[in-house]
């Protein structure tokens, strides 16, 4: 008798959890697919650290055939799924197409960056999802401090020296936090003509800093950035983005070459195109993360609506039930639901224990501010300062599912020596447009196109650069190649 086959895709925290759960489990008593479009686990948490120089890019990828054994690796991107044959479509990285039928499948492609529908935004915004973006950041905020040293204009100087995050939720928070400093390191080293220096706005349309989060939390970090020099405007978001800069909802316009897209996540795309109900765009599951009707489809992470068992609503005496409440879209959730999908489906297959619905118990939130400062509340407890620091990096090597000393080690190197300050020119901007359903990959030129994507024109040569840069400092050639999947801004988003 043949073994079942169980295909995960995706392998962020759900979908890498639910494969290494589930090889536990099972003990080779069944097959294991994992697609994904690229070969390692990325930490997410730990991004802004690699886009602000104090850790490798490699230190926050875990291997995935490396570290899930029993497990079989497909390099790939699913285009479809075929719930009724049983089989899921997808592409490799060489264009080339196949199909993998499974007899239980676990959806966990997790999510993109959230659109908007700015003016402008798409063209001149980049997003921080993925490995590439937090290289391109770190080349891209590095190269305006170096071209400013030498700019003779002083408006265009101050426009260089000016960086807008728009978003000041967990990732926008970290992402200003850390790259101010980055900044601030390199100006102390290299100072700027006339003592400028750099400047960094931090902006959302809500009321406060971290607003999903506890308001202990929202003051400290709020108290930390305001004291590092960073311009935190609540009520305040972008009306339209522009070469020369952003255009703010209160009328300001602000001179700038860089406007980094933090604003939140929506599910990927692919779980449209499986056609099951949707809950803001996030797929349907019950308690045991099974998709009604589906038996032998399950999905967890960011891309499933999953119950919320804690927090299910209320509605009052007599009158309608209380509304269908689904967890938040964060990566605690994420690797708690991957475990809980794998043990129902090695017990749907007759492998494992008796399956059991998703409960969650919240185990606080850390914010890493830069250097030593941190706000977290482990379990409830409100911290700050140093003691937050301590806290919120004993947990992140605590979570990491690899790479724990090589971590460490950067964090210490990086406490005694000089960070290096250096462009690798490994990423270029349109490598990394905002509006794709890809961000763990760039665009090449060259690249593989997908059959049923348009015909694109061929990517120009690059002229040789054999005058000044131009005045945006971007690098505006047009991008080579379709990127998966892109969707139109979602206007249902905030």
């Amino acid at each position: 008798m043949s073994r079942p086959h169980v295909v995960i895709v995706g392998a962020g925290f759900a979908g890498y959890r639910a494969a290494r759960t589930l090889a536990r489990l099972t003990r080779n008593r069944a097959d294991i697919t994992l697609l994904n479009p690229t070969d390692y686990f990325l930490y997410l948490p730990l991004l802004p650290q690699v886009a602000a120089g104090i850790l490798e890019a490699r230190r926050v990828t875990v291997s995935l055939p490396g570290t899930l054994r029993g497990v079989r690796l497909v390099l790939g991107e699913a285009d479809h799924v075929d719930l009724d044959g049983r089989a899921v479509h997808y592409s490799d990285p060489e264009g080339r197409v196949g199909a993998l039928r499974y007899d239980r499948l676990v959806l966990a492609v997790g999510s993109v960056n959230k659109l908007l529908p700015v003016p402008g935004v798409a063209e001149h915004a980049h997003g921080f999802r993925g490995l590439p973006e937090a290289l391109y950041l770190r080349d891209h905020v590095t190269r305006q401090v170096e071209l400013a040293a030498t700019e003779d204009d002083a408006e265009l100087r101050a426009a260089r020296c000016t960086f807008v995050v728009v978003g000041a939720g967990y990732t926008g928070t970290e992402v200003a936090a850390q790259m101010q400093l980055l900044t601030d390191r390199l100006v102390r080293r290299h100072p700027l003509p006339g003592g400028l220096r750099p400047r960094w706005l931090l902006l959302d349309v809500a009321g406060r800093v971290l607003p999903e989060m506890d308001e202990r939390l929202s003051r400290t970090a709020g108290r930390v950035l305001r004291g590092r020099g960073v311009d935190v405007r609540m009520g305040t978001s972008v009306k339209e983005a522009t070469r020369d800069g952003v255009l703010l909802t209160d009328g300001e316009f602000v001179s700038s070459r860089t406007l980094v897209w933090c604003v939140g996540v929506r599910p990927d795309p692919l779980v449209e195109a499986v056609g099951r109900p949707l809950e803001r765009g996030r797929l349907i599951v019950d308690p045991y993360l099974r998709v009604p009707g589906r038996e032998d489809v399950y999905g967890c992470g960011d891309a499933a609506a999953v119950p919320d068992l804690e927090h299910p609503g209320s509605g009052e005496s007599g009158g309608p039930p209380p509304e269908r409440r689904s967890t938040p879209m964060t990566a605690q959730h994420a690797w708690r639901q991957g475990r809980v999908a794998a043990e129902n489906v090695a017990a749907s297959l007759g492998l494992g224990r008796r399956r059991r619905p998703y409960r969650h118990r919240d185990l606080g939130f850390a914010v890493d501010l830069g250097g030593a400062r941190a706000a977290a509340n482990p379990f409830g407890v409100p911290l700050s300062g140093p003691a937050a620091g301590a806290v919120t990096r004993g947990y992140h090597l605590a979570a990491l599912p690899g790479n724990r000393i090589r971590v460490a080690a950067d964090w210490l190197l990086d406490a005694v020596l000089p960070r290096q300050g250096v462009q690798l020119g490994l990423v270029r901007s349109w490598s990394v447009p905002l509006d794709t359903a890809s961000p763990e990959l760039p665009r090449v030129p060259g690249g593989p196109r997908r059959p049923d994507a348009p015909e694109q024109p061929e990517q120009p040569a690059e002229p040789e650069r054999t005058s000044a840069p131009r005045a945006t400092g971007r690098e505006d050639h047009p991008a080579p190649g379709p990127v998966r999947r892109t969707d139109p801004p979602d206007p249902a988003a905030r």
